[in-house]
């Protein structure tokens, strides 16, 4: 059976951008700063993101200075509630978060949802890869579902996410398409993808399930293989990750990210946020972050990104029943 969350699903979302060159922007359209909030530590995929568009917006001139702060905890928990709970002084701040925040809600890991926050906009996908440390006798993901059958105990997956999160579901998504049994999979799971890439290179897991942006960065620094990707096709970003498709694996998925702010927040700088992440995508700055990145120009906006995360709550809650995990 097909395991599959795609892009079709996540509302048509556009790999190739058509690079238009925008006229400089006014000084009063610059937005002066923005604080960025990331729910997990360095090296994972919202790091990666806050810091990819903070520089594209910087760069283009879209935005005065950035800001970053890490905050991990409680799955990405810790960061909303403080971002709830400190609202007012807060309204130059905006958080990055993903798929994890529907999924984390309808399992109940933490109390609140994205309704609880202002929903500025969406603004990639990341597919999803499963790799093996550099000096791993795994090269593909036949010979990790070779290992698995022969010792699964002493085959986990780990990822850097809560169990039944994005990296657990992704792997037991995978692993059930490969014909196994989903939440039979031993996971480990790590607060960030920083964590969980020590503990695959110490062999403490035998594979990492975890965004493709960071493992194109661990692949090119000669730390992991990329033994499968979650795309319809290889992506050019990293030509030489095979697709799981093409392993005989019928299972695709991407993770949309985007920026949420406090609640409450006044709606001329939501309207501020929207403009500066919408006018991001016509510039040369924000292209060479996407294509190094490997991301796919997801754009969702005020009301439509509100449908879309209502549509998609609805396809994770049977994704997640059929798989086990409610």
């Amino acid at each position: 059976m097909k395991m599959t969350l795609t892009r079709r699903v996540l509302m048509a979302a556009t790999a190739a951008t058509t690079l238009a060159f925008a006229a400089p922007v006014a000084a009063d359209e610059m937005v002066d700063s923005i604080h960025f909030l990331i729910p997990g530590g360095a090296g994972g995929g919202w790091d990666g993101t806050a810091r990819g568009t903070g520089e594209a917006l910087t760069k283009a001139g879209l935005v005065g200075n950035a800001s970053y702060e890490n905050m991990s905890g409680g799955g990405g928990g810790k960061a909303i509630g403080y971002l709830i709970e400190n609202a007012e002084s807060n309204h130059g701040t905006l958080m990055v978060n993903s798929t994890p925040i529907v999924i984390r809600s309808l399992t109940g890991v933490f109390p609140h949802n994205f309704r609880d926050l202002t929903m500025v906009a969406g603004t990639i996908g990341d597919y999803a890869a499963i790799v093996v440390g550099k000096d791993s006798p795994i090269n593909s993901m036949s010979d990790l579902i070779a290992a698995y059958q022969s010792e699964p105990r002493k085959t986990a997956i780990g990822g850097g996410s809560v169990p039944g999160g994005m990296d657990h579901l992704v792997a037991a998504m995978v692993m059930k398409a490969a014909g196994e049994e989903p939440t039979a999979v031993k996971y480990i799971p790590y607060d960030a993808g920083g964590v969980a890439m020590a503990a695959l290179l110490s062999g403490e897991i035998a594979a990492l399930s975890t965004g493709f942006s960071e493992a194109i960065d661990l692949a090119n620094a000669g730390e992991v293989k990329i033994i499968g990707v979650t795309a319809d096709e290889r992506v050019p970003a990293y030509a030489d990750a095979p697709t799981m498709k093409e392993q005989g694996i019928d299972a695709t998925f991407v993770n949309w990210r985007g920026f949420f702010g406090a609640p409450g927040l006044p709606e001329e700088k939501v309207e501020a946020y929207r403009a500066a992440l919408a006018k991001m995508y016509d510039t040369p700055e924000w292209e060479e972050v996407r294509a190094r990145n490997g991301w796919v120009n997801i754009h969702n906006s005020g009301d439509d990104f509100v449908k879309f995360l209502e549509g998609q709550e609805e396809v994770i809650r049977g994704l997640m029943q059929e798989l086990g995990f409610l």
